[in-house]
């Protein structure tokens, strides 16, 4: 029963913005159950605490709740709840927040927003969630009386210029709100709210972690609503389904929780029926108070590398969900991992565009990295044998890390393993690299190629075999690139045994001397015309030849410069569309191996013999074919042996 009702009218430019949120903003009318079931756990929430601080407050708290009632044969949906409840001046206040917010500057804002999700972002500062009602209702009715008061209170509007504000006798403790529905309508994006399936549909996906009992009465009774009389009374108790979990793992203590209780969530979540590797079980509390419930998988999902992928942790708000794949809580390089944060300070209403230009949530995503990696640390400190299998399925992911996250360099090369010439096997962590290092010796050396068995049979490696020297054998494309841009770990930078100048005598103990060096000049003396010659035959080839040091039973391979681009990087390059300058290489020779003295001897006896320039191409395609690269003109280079082959029978 009502009484003192007023008729008040929106002002304009609230009319147009309530307009906007019904019409333009959504495009999933779904949220509206979740927005209302919000309110309503609010509701229970402030009951509870109140009834704590107040023991005068007459309340009864033995059986907090929401309940969802249908009505199919008058086409509403109730959503009721015996919390708190609201006043007469706390509806104008609460309810009527949108008003407030409707002014001239925020409508034009709107207005000039380009889409959208960019309009979506302007709403989502000022919360519309009672409005969204409006989406699938033509008529909203509320009804609320306020936990120590006897008054209640009625408001109802259609959502376009006016609405009505009453008195209301008889109401229990609470608020509902009923829903006159629109016809369901898919082209238009509005589902069949009446439906018992699409109504437990909703709750699971977005409010199953809500605190409270959502009720709903069970299936048979409301299949049979609307066609059987004794059914549109109220059901009884004992005729209620509980349609949430209410299982919220990340908000109880860890130790509180099961080890089967974290699997049984993450299959929930990543749909992967064997158990996590690691979970990680946080709270943080301050000026931005959040959980977090993470998991790093045992394996590799199928698409950590496609294009399409998606990523990111599912985001709570106070156990409401908001989105599934919320990327700006998790980079790129840690996309494998699965879980959920549930933020207590942001809106309902916040848009992805909001989350990646918000401070707070920059916050958070730093702490939950260096979680995760701290995790990952723990994993290879503690569980060796697990963290190569782990490695195994993320190290690609993880290096990429290392290009993307300059502030976690140092945790992200702490937690690298490869391969390398110290074990046929086991790979190696830095630090493990780092304690076996010669004395004497500054660099990390390591060598890129497509897989162990080219690297180890690379003329580059014989001389750091013959030395005892360990090279990290790299085989990931990513490898390529962060060992360019990472300048060192623990002080000692990362060398391509590829590139650039190689001395290891004066890396081994000290070796090497005065008599080393006169020979060495003696040598480079003996074969300067053959060196300054070739150059010149193999200059639309390489850029420079020189004798090396890095070769003992090869007679040439090819090294570049210290700061160029290796050829596999320029084919990746290349591979996505970016032309670059070819890079011309640098041409060393074995000055030991009975080729190049040979080679000598003849280019001394007669250095105009058109068969040295035939034999110059053949060592320089030989040593671009032995580190796996492509000759320029294989079918020359296949008739210049051919012929020479034919020379020696």
């Amino acid at each position: 029963m009502a009484s003192s009702t007023q008729t008040l009218e929106f002002q304009a430019e609230t009319r147009q913005l309530l307009q906007l949120v019904i019409h333009s903003i959504y495009s999933n009318k779904d949220i509206f159950l979740r927005e209302l079931i919000s309110n309503g756990s609010d509701a229970l929430d402030k009951l509870r605490l109140e009834s704590l601080s107040d023991s005068d407050l007459d309340a009864d708290t033995s059986d907090l709740h929401i309940v969802l009632d249908v009505d199919r044969e008058a086409r509403t949906l109730t959503v009721r709840d015996n919390g708190i409840g609201m006043t007469r001046e706390d509806v104008v206040d609460l309810i009527g927040t949108i008003a407030k917010s409707g002014t001239a500057a925020l409508l034009a804002k709107i207005k000039e927003a380009k889409d959208a999700a960019a309009a979506q972002s302007l709403i989502g500062q000022f919360g519309v969630g009672f409005y969204s009602a409006f989406m699938v209702a033509d008529k909203v009715t509320l009804r609320t009386r306020r936990a120590g008061t006897e008054q209640g209170t009625l408001w109802e509007s259609d959502g376009e210029g006016t609405y009505t504000i009453a008195e209301a006798e008889g109401l229990p403790v609470g608020t509902s709100v009923t829903l006159h529905l629109k016809p369901a309508d898919g082209e238009d994006g509005l589902g069949d709210y009446l439906a018992g399936w699409k109504i437990r549909q909703i709750v699971k996906q977005y409010s199953d972690f809500i605190r409270w009992p959502i009720r709903m009465a069970a299936e048979s009774v409301a299949e049979s609503a609307g066609t059987d009389a004794d059914a549109e009374a109220a059901p009884e108790p004992e005729a209620l389904e509980t349609l949430n979990s209410m299982k919220a793992l990340w908000a109880r203590p860890r130790s509180e929780v099961t080890e089967a209780e974290y699997h049984e969530f993450y299959q929930q979540i990543s749909h992967d029926w064997q158990p996590p590797a690691e979970t990680v079980h946080m709270r943080a509390e301050g000026t931005f108070e959040y959980e977090a419930l993470l998991f790093i998988p045992s394996h590799a999902p199928f698409d950590l590398f496609s294009r399409d992928t998606k990523r990111g942790v599912q985001l709570y708000v106070k156990r409401v969900f908001i989105m599934d794949d919320c990327d700006a809580l998790m980079p790129n390089y840690l996309r494998f991992v699965k879980g959920v944060v549930d933020a207590h300070d942001l809106s309902l209403n916040v848009s992805r565009e909001i989350l990646q230009h918000d401070r707070q949530i920059s916050a958070v995503r730093r702490r939950l990295v260096k979680k995760v990696l701290g995790a990952l640390k723990d994993v290879k400190t503690n569980k060796a044998e697990a963290y190569t299998t782990l490695w195994e399925q993320f190290g690609r992911v993880l290096k990429e890390g290392l290009l993307e996250d300059r502030d976690n360099t140092d945790a992200l090369l702490d937690l690298v393993c490869a391969a390398s010439t110290n074990d046929p096997e086991k790979p190696t962590t830095l630090c493990e690299y780092v304690e076996r290092m010669k004395d004497g010796q500054e660099t990390i050396y390591y060598l890129s190629g497509e897989n162990r068995a080219m690297v180890e049979n690379s003329p580059h490696m014989e001389a750091f075999t013959a030395k005892g020297f360990e090279v990290l054998i790299l085989t990931d494309p990513v490898d390529e690139v962060w060992t360019d841009q990472v300048p060192a770990f623990d002080g000692h930078r990362f060398q391509s045994i590829a590139k650039g100048q190689v001395d290891l005598d004066g890396d081994a103990d000290g070796e090497g001397g005065d008599e080393a060096k006169a020979e060495k000049a003696q040598r480079e003396q003996d074969f300067a015309p053959l060196v300054s010659w070739l150059q010149t035959a193999l200059a639309d080839h390489v850029k420079q030849v020189r004798l090396s040091t890095r070769l003992t039973t090869s007679a040439a391979c090819l090294v570049g410069d210290a700061h160029d681009l290796t050829p596999t990087l320029e084919k990746m390059y290349r591979a996505m569309g970016q032309e670059l300058p070819a890079v011309k290489r640098i041409l060393e020779l074995n000055p030991t191996h009975p080729l190049v003295t040979a080679l000598r001897k003849a280019h001394e006896t007669n250095a105009d013999d058109p068969a040295l320039v035939d034999t110059a191409e053949l060592v320089h395609g030989s040593a671009l074919l032995a580190e796996g690269g492509d000759l320029p003109d294989p079918a020359r280079f296949t008739r210049l042996l051919t012929d020479r082959l034919t020379h020696t029978l």
